[in-house]
């Protein structure tokens, strides 16, 4: 660990923070229907869309409504999303001939996509064709991002909204979080990362030759090896910058290609790095100032904002100190190669980000649901590969993802407010409203079917043999952590992987589409519960025992709910995993 590394962390962070109040602001005004510069060029586009579709933009909807609103839209593009993947073959813009994609990886796929997960169990450029990343992944890129923000406003909406049954229209919150927010912010974005050396063509793959030719030993369907000399290389092209921008910015994190943003192409400088760390972030940081205008309480917006703060520096100076320590086999096999460890584990990291970038990249993605990666986290150290499990199983509320990350905070909001209000002995209330038995029932549904999925699906693939334990690169407490990381990334609508597991099996293709479909939609209807319940409540003036929610005391509160309820539910998991790990590899033993 080192000065500069942390300065390049608080830089970072600094950044988000002072970026954070104006956008914020700017999407308050934006839902709240009131007048923003983008009107002129957005808003006769907009009355188009509505014309078009049929939308009538004045309607409201019970939550009951906006969540069926939301399920279909879902299934057609998802429907939509695997035929296109099945039939790319027959379709245009597919240069290197691709086939059509497998029936169980195209489910899993468009599952992923659908969800904001955008796991990937597949090579990007030797399966989809330019028009399938553009046509249906990239389109899921803006509208998977803009359903989560939409989802956050209308459980705002609730919250700020008295004696009122609608929480807004999902079409009309779905447009605009994708006309006035990501469009733009996608469109200058990609021109910057073009400018840093991001590719943008329709171009087929080039060939180069190598400059040392290889020998490739490769075993045929008789069983016999045979050699075979290799000396070209066959370079990927395609439409990147632009599924680049939104695959950040939307915090979806599928790659164009497989080594995702450590491959040059797709993250080529120090400067992109820093970018791409920052897009993932600055608008989830900004839905908690947005949360604070649309409920008229600034603070309680930056408690939330507080509460997230505290737990990213939380876990990124855990993961920067595992990293930055030398394996400590290393030094027993060979003094000579843990001297060349003295900066800490290079193993799996890009050498142009280092140990801190990668450590604070690994933090960012995982505390946002971003499966983006610069680094490789099967090549972390035990604990350092505990901070990024750890930060989805926390319900990737650091942050979070768009929208998806707000609302997922203000479910331990409601339940932070109802402990507090059990120990003073009185009935809580949140912002003026009292939070009941059906309100905490709804919480309570949400926050335990997260770990029922992540749980569930791993306790089934670790009793399968030839099914789950099968596609494990690793044994012991590591292959254990690659299952559960799979998992609890797929619930947790996370999209990254310990990527020492072979997912494209139909096991774990269709097992982890189920994850990703339970983990978005089976928890976003008790949360639009919530939303309506609180919508038709009358505002109660406060009193001496109200608990603020707007105090550095709340924010402890928040932070200790999030944690306790993690830590009862995973730490038996995590220390027969990852904590075990660490423990056996200093006692001198690795898998």
């Amino acid at each position: 660990m080192t000065a500069n590394g942390w300065f390049q962390i608080c830089f970072f962070f600094g950044l988000v923070l002072v970026c954070a109040k104006p956008l914020g602001l700017y999407m308050a005004r934006v839902f709240e229907r009131e007048r923003t510069f983008a009107d002129r060029l957005f808003r006769p586009l907009e009355r188009l869309i509505y014309r078009l579709t049929g939308v009538d933009e004045m309607h409201e909807m019970r939550w009951t409504e906006y969540g069926v609103a939301m399920l279909l839209f879902s299934l057609v593009t998802m429907l939509v999303t695997y035929g296109i993947e099945r039939l790319q073959h027959a379709l245009p813009l597919n240069p290197q001939h691709l086939a059509g994609v497998a029936p169980d990886l195209a489910v899993n796929t468009a599952a992923s996509f659908t969800t904001n997960t955008n796991w990937q169990s597949y090579v990007p450029e030797t399966t989809m064709s330019y028009l399938t990343q553009m046509l249906t992944l990239a389109y899921h890129n803006f509208f998977s991002g803009a359903v989560g923000i939409a989802l956050a406003i209308a459980l705002v909406r609730g919250i700020s909204r008295r004696e009122s049954k609608a929480l807004g229209n999902f079409w009309v919150d779905t447009t605009r979080a994708a006309l006035w927010v990501l469009l733009p912010a996608c469109f200058i974005y990609a021109l910057l990362l073009v400018s840093q050396g991001v590719v943008q063509n329709f171009r087929p793959y080039d060939q180069a030759k190598l400059v040392q030719t290889q020998t490739v030993t490769t075993t045929g369907a008789d069983g016999k090896a045979a050699a075979q000399i290799v000396t070209t290389q066959s370079i990927a092209q395609g439409p990147v910058a632009s599924q680049e921008a939104i695959k950040m910015l939307g915090t979806n994190g599928g790659g164009f290609f497989n080594a995702n943003s450590a491959h040059p192409f797709e993250n080529p400088t120090p400067l992109s790095n820093l970018l791409q760390m920052f897009s993932i972030f600055v608008i989830p940081a900004g839905l908690t100032v947005t949360l604070g205008r649309m409920t008229r309480s600034p603070k309680h917006g930056w408690a939330v904002f507080a509460a997230m703060a505290a737990l990213f520096f939380a876990g990124v100076s855990v993961a920067y100190y595992a990293e930055s320590q030398a394996n400590p086999l290393l030094h027993s096999v060979n003094q000579h190669v843990s001297a060349l460890q003295a900066g800490g584990n290079m193993e799996g990291k890009e050498v142009r980000f280092g140990v801190t970038n990668s450590a604070l990249f690994s933090t960012v993605t995982t505390d946002a649901s971003c499966g983006a990666v610069n680094s490789m986290h099967d090549s972390f150290m035990p604990l350092g590969g505990l901070v990024p499990l750890v930060n989805i199983m926390l319900g990737e509320v650091i942050f979070g993802g768009v929208g998806a990350g707000l609302y997922g905070m203000l479910i331990f909001v409601v339940l932070s407010v109802f402990i507090a209000g059990l120990m003073v002995g009185r009935t809580p209330e949140y912002l003026g409203k009292k939070i009941e038995a059906f309100d905490v029932k709804m919480a309570m549904l949400y926050v335990l079917i997260f770990p029922l999925s992540i749980l569930g699906f791993t306790a089934v693939s670790l009793m399968m043999p030839n099914l789950g334990l099968s596609s494990l690169n690793n044994s012991g407490p590591h292959g254990l952590s690659e299952i559960l990381y799979a998992y609890t990334s797929a619930t947790g609508n996370n999209g990254s992987a310990f990527a020492g597991l072979n997912a494209n099996t139909h096991w774990y293709n269709l097992s982890l589409a189920t994850a990703m479909l339970v983990g978005r939609f089976l928890m976003i209807v008790p949360m639009l519960a919530v939303a309506g319940n609180l919508a038709q409540k009358k505002l109660v003036p406060p009193s001496p025992g109200t608990f603020p929610v707007h105090t550095p005391l709340f924010t402890v509160l928040l932070v200790g709910v999030i944690l306790i309820v993690g830590a009862l539910t995973f730490f038996p998991a995590l220390s027969l995993g990852p904590i075990l790990e660490h423990l056996l590899l200093h006692a001198g033993k690795s898998f």
